[in-house]
């Protein structure tokens, strides 16, 4: 019974400060009521910002003034869409009054696009190099010695290696190596295979 008297009294304080809270809330705002300045306000210096002393009355507004009709803006001849479009004529030329600049002369733009398709992009390049010449046994056929990245690989001329390069021509000093549909033909030096 004492824990319930405790939380009832709880419960009261926790609904007073709320009403405080909503109360005061409603009434900081109101007008002819003097507002205290927040402290960011207060920080900033005098003249900037809402912390500023405001006008002790606020001008009247020129509302004829505001319909009064303004000067026509004067075309330039500035083409903000072009790089050093306002160096052009002097002003004034022959059928311009003073002050109008002539205007530069249309270009025509070139096509972007090509007219006819290029075809099929080129194969990548042959990434073998030469190391050298081996001999298959005794009296055996020469072979070349040729290598990349993934390994070592040995072949005669009319010879296929790996799958995808085919031996055109073998020569004491090079190679000429291309892909099995004939493109990308390379001759490859024995100087390592480096252009």
């Amino acid at each position: 019974m004492a824990s319930n008297r405790r939380q009832l009294a709880l419960l009261g304080a926790i609904v007073v400060v709320f009403i405080l809270a909503v109360w005061w809330q409603l009434t900081r705002d109101q007008p002819g009521r003097p507002v205290a300045p927040s402290a960011a306000a207060a920080a900033m210096p005098a003249g900037r910002g809402a912390g500023a002393a405001a006008p002790a009355s606020v001008p009247a507004v020129a509302l004829p003034a505001l319909k009064a009709d303004g000067a026509e803006p004067v075309d330039t001849g500035r083409d903000p869409f072009r790089f050093d479009a306002a160096r052009s004529a002097p002003a004034g030329g022959p059928g311009r009054p003073a002050g109008q600049i002539a205007a530069p002369p249309v270009q025509p733009v070139a096509s972007v696009l090509p007219m006819e398709p290029a075809g099929p992009p080129p194969p990548p390049p042959i990434p073998l190099r030469y190391i050298g010449m081996a001999k298959q046994g005794a009296g055996g056929k020469q072979l070349v010695v040729l290598r990349d990245e993934r390994g070592i690989y040995y072949g005669a001329e009319g010879d296929v290696i790996e799958g995808r390069y085919r031996i055109l021509r073998v020569g004491p000093d090079s190679v000429d190596v291309a892909y099995l549909d004939g493109r990308g033909r390379r001759t490859i030096s024995l100087s390592g295979g480096r252009p």
